[in-house]
């Protein structure tokens, strides 16, 4: 009895440690960290204020990040709402912002991101365009997830890549990753 009872234990961890490697971002190397990013403009899980909206100035927010491990060569950052167009009823997600080439030696993006680091390359978000996009739902309040990658590599020019593109490109490089997510929903409807 007890032997059965400890094959069958170790068969339920066996799977449950297969269902946790299966889940894992199949884009990061083995063995990746976790880094912090936050914004001084709001807290994670806590409302992006308007004026980083297209109720607002329509600026990116201030983003700052932590604990990239050693052999970091570069960053990458997206910007994206899994719940359009609308959160009861998810069927895209929209791409706000498309970052990388960051130098390693980043740890920060100014309010309004005009001013990039040197060497920093941008990607197309989902209005067909460079550069930072707001979060403007159409309906009900969205999430807005902010995600800093830790990449082992300098990526080679990839000619103003969508997000998919990015994450092909660099798929295998992740040394960490770190993310944080606002909310918004529109103050006047349009």
């Amino acid at each position: 009895m007890m032997h059965t009872f400890m094959g069958t234990a170790a068969l339920l961890l066996a799977l449950v440690m297969g269902c946790h490697e299966a889940s894992a971002d199949p884009r990061q190397r083995k063995g990746a960290s976790h880094m912090k990013i936050t914004s001084t403009a709001f807290e994670n899980g806590s409302e992006i204020p308007s004026a980083h909206t297209c109720e607002g100035k329509d600026i990116s927010p201030p983003l700052s990040w932590s604990n990239a491990p050693s052999g970091t060569r570069s960053f990458a950052l997206i910007v994206d709402d899994p719940d359009a167009p609308d959160p009861k009823a998810p069927k895209m997600t929209w791409v706000h912002w498309v970052l990388y080439n960051l130098p390693a030696s980043t740890t920060s993006l100014a309010e309004g991101g005009k001013s990039l680091p040197n060497g920093t390359l941008e990607g197309k978000n989902d209005w067909k365009r460079t550069g930072y996009g707001g979060p403007c739902p159409p309906i009900g309040r969205h999430r807005y997830f902010h995600k800093i990658y830790a990449l082992d590599t300098v990526l080679p020019n990839l000619n103003s890549p969508t997000k998919a593109e990015l994450e092909q490109a660099f798929a295998g490089h992740i040394l960490a990753q770190g993310e944080l997510v606002g909310t918004y929903q529109k103050k006047m409807p349009r």
